[in-house]
């Protein structure tokens, strides 16, 4: 290249010879033309070495670097340090890129002013989607503005991990990726959440993104129902709660008593239970009584937060929070 690309795509990738060479073309393949893509072998027994040396020996856009097999987060960090773009974006090696992908993020980043994007996505085969999975991409589908992300941003990861693209500055502000037992992409959200910066997704489905038994959100421990829930408190413990007496639960349901040992286990007090069920006012669970919406008062001393599933319980939830006087994002926020 006779000069420095716009975009790096850190792309880490493990025995993905099955998969690896569609998604590499689909990257030679974008209408942008000033971007290269650091792939980041990690120590794969298959063919993957060969199919990314033979990129690389037709196309000096593609660089190879070797990881040391300890895993993904060491992987994209040693992608992040030899990226050379004031815009880093990611992909996975069993993923596809629309052709316009990279030109449309780095245009919407432009003219947004935001500090990073992802796009949104189709999952693919369709045999391979679960109910939870469709639902999950249509509500990331959702996910186009900053507004609506800082609402949803401790519901799920809001972004889909293989369609980010950041300011490399962002990204290096916050260190990049950590390895703490839970989702990396997840927690770089919200530690760049908790620094200022903004993101949201380009309302075009840019990504195809590639569903089956052996993605690793379906067999590694770090991507466990717990282990989300697990980030989503240390998150809030550095953030919305700092300063609170604890956290008043609004929903007396699995969601909630799951959450409330959470906060319990990281040393947050669950001072209450707030539920419509009239079944449930006046029991205790874990020591704290439930309430009913009706009877809370206590609306700075604490974090009041919604846990509840599925989205129509949300939306009941957040009604009756914003009838009982309480302001989302400073003494409220929606959990799952």
């Amino acid at each position: 290249m006779s000069r420095l690309p716009l975009v790096s795509v850190v792309l880490p990738v493990r025995d993905g010879a099955a998969t690896l060479d569609a998604a590499l073309a689909s990257l030679a393949g974008q209408s942008l033309r000033e971007f290269e893509v650091v792939a980041v072998d990690d120590r794969s027994a298959d063919a993957t070495p060969r199919i990314l040396r033979s990129w690389a020996a037709r196309d000096p856009r593609f660089r190879i670097f070797h990881a040391p097999g300890e895993g993904i987060v060491p992987a994209l960090q040693l992608g992040l340090a030899a990226a050379r773009a004031p815009f880093v974006a990611r992909m996975d090696a069993d993923d596809l890129c629309r052709p316009e992908r990279l030109a449309a993020q780095l245009d919407f980043l432009r003219r947004t002013g935001l500090d990073g994007c992802g796009t949104r996505v189709r999952c693919f085969p369709e045999s391979a989607v679960t109910e939870r999975a469709a639902e999950y991409a249509a509500w990331l589908n959702a996910m186009t503005e900053w507004k609506t992300v800082a609402a949803n941003l401790f519901v799920e990861c809001p972004l889909a991990h293989p369609s980010l693209m950041f300011r490399a500055e962002a990204f290096a502000s916050v260190g990049g990726y950590r390895d703490q037992g839970w989702p990396e992409d997840y927690d770089l959200l919200l530690r760049l959440w908790r620094t200022g910066r903004r993101f949201a997704s380009v309302p075009r489905a840019l990504l195809e993104w590639r569903h089956g038994p052996n993605r690793l959100s379906r067999s590694h421990p770090a991507y466990s129902l717990d282990a989300f829930r697990a980030c989503r408190v240390h998150h809030l413990r550095r953030s919305l709660l700092v300063g609170r007496e604890g956290v008043v639960v609004w929903g007396a349901g699995p969601t909630g008593k799951r959450l409330a040992l959470e906060f319990l286990r990281q040393g947050v007090a669950v001072t209450g239970f707030v539920e419509v069920n009239p079944r449930k006012i006046g029991q205790r669970i874990h020591g704290a009584l439930v309430r009913d919406a009706s009877a809370v008062t206590a609306r700075d001393a604490v974090l009041h937060v919604g846990a509840v599933a599925r989205a129509a319980g949300r939306r009941a939830v957040r009604a009756a929070a914003a009838r009982a006087g309480l302001e989302e994002g400073r003494n409220f926020v929606a959990m799952a």
